[in-house]
């Protein structure tokens, strides 16, 4: 299969190695968090690795892992971290060390309580790197319809055919709710996670409405919300949280949810590459597609939708260095400006407005507003990063 390099991702990661003696690679499973964390450690002169998902690693550290750890020195690769949350304490005392002879490097795919625990035990030693499949700074530049389409995890977008990719994202989600998700102590029936996930990928895009949900499925509201959270720990759905301004509108409350992977959003909907652009999930899979674009290559925390109940709204409004930049996002060959941008833009107080559109050439709109081809969204990002 063909490797493709992932610089910006890897030097984040080496300089929290350097920054702090712990660092966290938190992602979904096949992401490719392995075989970033083999390639640095192939740059380091002394390295252990450990897989918990493996009997000899996992062995080797149940047993007796403070002893197995301490004699350890350079850099100490820890997956699948979520299977083992007692080592927790124990990387405190060794990260507590006054020589620092070693640093770890930990990997985590999904777990509730992974963050929880890791954050409450090993504050003010840990570093959090946020790992998604490829992006769009790391493929080539004509190749961003080919990421939508099948979305980013790597074996996905490497099958040498649509088929084959398709077959793999099926694969993906079955192995996932049947081997993934029992495997972090939680008890649901893999169908009934499955009904779940896949009426998700219905009202991907839009506003969270748990009792509409539960009525469909046959279960409480407090059910659906508990399955949306799990499956948001797990790294393949997002909640998108509403912004609220001081303003004297009625404004949206409740997050938006997004199904994280594109791909695995036209599985879901038993979308075949062919059939995506006539279905009316179109724009819908072009903005969360977007959308993950831009977190993950900003990193920033601070990301909002907006939306009032009398029809103005915002994709997403990011704030970057005391900074508010907005984006709208259309499937659309010809982006227009419209009233309720106008609105964001004064209600909001934006600095500006990108209205991203899958075009190859990006154009101003008016002063404050901007039509942001696809193809320079890459390069727009690292200028306001």
């Amino acid at each position: 299969m063909i490797k493709i390099e992932r610089p910006r991702l890897k030097k984040m990661i080496e300089h929290a190695i350097k920054r702090a003696p712990i660092t966290a690679i938190l992602g979904p499973r096949q992401c490719g968090k392995t075989t970033i964390s083999r390639d640095i450690a192939s740059q380091i002169e002394q390295t252990t690795f450990f897989d918990l998902e493996d009997p000899v690693g996992y062995q080797q550290l149940i047993s007796a892992p403070k002893l197995a750890l301490e004699s350890l020195k350079g850099l100490i690769i820890i997956d699948e971290i979520q299977r083992m949350p007692e080592l927790f304490p124990i990387l405190r005392v060794l990260a507590d060390r006054s020589d620092h002879p070693a640093r770890f490097l930990i990997l985590g795919s999904a777990s509730p309580d992974l963050m929880k625990k890791s954050s409450e035990t090993l504050a003010g030693r840990i570093s959090y790197i946020d790992m998604t499949g490829f992006t769009l700074d790391e493929i080539s530049g004509n190749e961003a319809n080919k990421l939508w389409l099948r979305g980013g995890f790597p074996r996905s977008f490497l099958a040498s055919e649509d088929p084959d990719s398709y077959a793999w994202r099926n694969d993906f989600i079955r192995t996932f709710l049947e081997r993934d998700i029992p495997q972090l102590g939680i008890s649901i029936p893999s169908q009934a996670l499955r009904r779940f996930w896949t009426m998700l990928a219905h009202y991907h895009g839009q506003i969270w409405n748990g009792s509409e949900i539960g009525r469909s499925l046959g279960v409480s509201e407090p059910t659906t919300r508990k399955y949306l959270d799990i499956l948001s720990n797990a790294y393949v759905v997002r909640q998108l949280q509403p912004w609220h301004e001081n303003l004297k509108k009625r404004q949206v409350k409740a997050p938006k949810v997004f199904i994280r992977d594109s791909g695995l959003l036209h599985n879901l909907l038993t979308l075949q590459e062919n059939t995506i652009l006539s279905h009316p999930k179109l724009g819908a899979s072009w903005e969360g597609f977007v959308i993950e674009q831009i977190i993950s290559f900003t990193g920033s925390q601070n990301y909002y939708f907006w939306s009032t109940h009398a029809g103005a709204e915002l994709d997403l409004l990011i704030f970057m260095k005391g900074r508010r930049i907005g984006f709208e996002i259309k499937y659309t060959d010809a982006p227009k400006v419209s009233r309720s941008m106008h609105i964001a833009i004064k209600d909001l107080k934006l600095d500006q407005l990108q209205l991203v559109f899958p075009g190859k050439k990006s154009y101003p709109l008016s002063a404050q507003i901007n039509a942001l081809s696809i193809s320079d969204l890459e390069a727009f990002l690292a200028g306001i990063s």
